[in-house]
């Protein structure tokens, strides 16, 4: 028997796991949704997860901000696989995970109910020890230079320079009145 669940890994509680039980279930900011966030990025019922043949299929309810698998957004239902990533809008962040379990176990956890682990150490961008094959992260939005002030400064810099230059070389080698035939004395 394998039992299917959600680990946040970016959003208002890292590290949180959402089991999926059940046919049917929303994903939302609404606290009647069987996977509830309480963040503002979430629409009140955002994703619907529904259980066919034995595998989660999640589609889009619609949701202002989107709903991504593994940084593509949906146009229509996926079926997921373990090891998923499920993005909602652009900060939350949750990897899918089928989970073997022992028939026999007692499970302590209900069905509602979310566990919590200790937080993954925060880095500058999400970091996933197994992503679903052709998975690309998101492009990393990092800061870049402008350069032309840079050549500009470089630029005027060499002009000035070589002013002096020529200038020096008029005065060393008497040549004023051959440059600037206008000067008085010439």
């Amino acid at each position: 028997m394998a039992q299917f669940q959600f680990v946040m890994r970016s959003g208002p509680t890292p590290g949180v796991t959402f089991p999926l039980d059940g046919d049917q279930l929303t994903i939302g900011r609404d606290s009647s949704n069987g996977v509830a966030i309480n963040d503002a990025e979430v629409s009140r019922k955002h994703s619907r997860l529904s259980f066919q043949g034995g595998k989660y299929v999640i589609e889009d309810l619609g949701s202002t901000n989107g709903t991504f698998v593994n940084g593509q957004r949906l146009a229509g239902p996926v079926v997921l696989k373990a090891g998923d990533v499920v993005s909602l809008g652009e900060q939350i962040v949750l990897m899918y995970d089928a989970i073997n379990m022992d028939p026999g176990a007692t499970v302590a956890v209900s069905r509602k109910s979310a566990r919590v682990e200790p937080p993954p150490v925060q880095q500058s961008a999400p970091v996933y020890a197994n992503p679903a094959p052709g998975y690309a992260p998101p492009p990393t939005t990092g800061k870049k230079t402008n350069m032309t002030p840079i050549f500009i400064g470089v630029g005027v810099f060499f002009f000035i320079c070589l002013c002096i230059s020529f200038f020096w070389w008029v005065d060393a080698t008497f040549r004023w009145c051959v440059f600037f035939p206008f000067l008085s004395g010439c």
